[in-house]
C-alpha cells in the first residue's frame, strides 16, 4: 500500500513551545516540505504564520504537495469572527486546506447553536474559496457518546447547508495533538475513537491525527476507511519504520 498519499506531514509547535526561533521554525517547515516533495506525500500541515513562505517554497519546486494550516488552534475557543479572520488570512497566503478546531468546549456546555453557526460560516468561507475544510473535534476531550453525537451533528449540518459535491471537501478530524490528558490516556487518534467517527460521519471523510506511529497502524486506519492521516512521523511511516514522535 502506498500510504504517502494519505499522509499530512505535520509540525505545529510554535517557537515558544519548541524553544527555537521563528527562523529556525521556518527552516523546520522547509525541511518538512522538502521531505513531502521528495517522498510524494499529500500535504504538509503547519502553523498559519508560515503558510505564505512554505507555499512559495513548494511552488518554486513545481510540486503539487498541498499546504494545510490550523485555525483556532489548539483550544478551539476563538470566536467565530476570529476564526473567519484567521482563515481569510491563511487563504490569502495560499493555504490549500483549513483545519479548524471546533469549539468543543461550547459543545460540552450545551451551546450546540454556536458550534453549528461556526461550522456553517467557516465551512462556507473555505468552500467558496475552493479549499478543503476539516473540523477537529478533539476526541480525547469527549466520551464515546459525545464523539458519536458531535460527528453526527457535523454530518447533519453539512447535509443541511451544503451539497453532495461539497462533502468530499468537508472532513471530520480526530485531534490536535495538544490536548493534555491524564492517566496515560492517548491524546490523538485511537482505533476505537476513529471507528466511532467513521460510523457517524455519514458522507463526510474522516482524518485520523496524532498517535499513528507505525506503518501497520497507518494501514489499519486506511483499511478502516480513513481518508487522511496527520502525523509528525510521515517519513518514518513511508520508510516502514516505527516512530516515538508525539504526534
Amino acid at each position: 500500500m502506498n500510504i504517502g498519499q494519505y499522509l499530512d506531514s505535520t509540525y505545529l509547535k510554535t517557537p515558544e513551545q519548541s524553544g527555537i526561533s521563528h527562523g529556525e521554525t521556518l527552516q523546520k517547515d522547509k525541511e518538512l516540505a522538502q521531505e513531502a516533495i521528495d517522498n510524494d506525500l499529500f500535504a504538509v500541515m503547519i502553523r498559519p504564520d508560515y503558510v505564505a513562505e512554505i507555499k512559495k517554497y513548494i511552488q518554486e519546486r513545481d510540486s503539487n504537495v498541498a499546504v494545510g494550516t490550523v485555525i483556532g488552534f489548539h483550544e478551539g475557543t476563538y470566536s467565530i469572527d476570529e476564526k473567519l479572520a484567521e482563515a481569510t488570512k491563511a487563504i490569502e497566503d495560499g493555504a490549500d486546506e483549513l483545519d479548524f478546531v471546533i469549539n468543543y468546549k461550547a459543545y460540552l456546555e450545551g451551546n450546540t447553536a454556536l458550534v453549528k453557526e461556526e461550522f456553517v460560516q467557516c465551512t462556507k468561507l473555505g468552500l467558496e474559496n475552493h479549499k478543503v475544510v476539516k473540523w477537529i473535534i478533539e476526541i480525547a476531550a469527549l466520551t464515546d457518546e459525545q464523539i458519536a453525537d458531535l460527528t453526527k451533528n457535523i454530518s447533519g449540518w453539512a447535509e443541511e447547508n451544503f451539497t453532495e459535491k461539497d462533502f468530499p471537501h468537508i472532513f471530520v478530524k480526530s485531534s490536535t495533538g495538544f490536548f493534555e490528558t491524564t492517566g496515560g490516556k492517548p491524546n490523538g487518534a485511537t482505533f476505537e475513537g476513529v471507528k466511532i467517527m467513521l460510523d457517524n460521519a455519514g458522507k463526510l471523510p474522516v482524518k485520523a491525527a496524532g498517535g499513528v506511529r507505525t506503518p501497520e497502524d497507518a494501514e489499519r486506519m486506511i483499511n478502516m476507511g480513513v481518508k487522511r492521516i496527520g502525523t509528525s512521523s510521515a517519513l518514518a511511516l513511508i520508510k516502514n519504520q516505527s516512530s516515538s514522535e508525539g504526534y
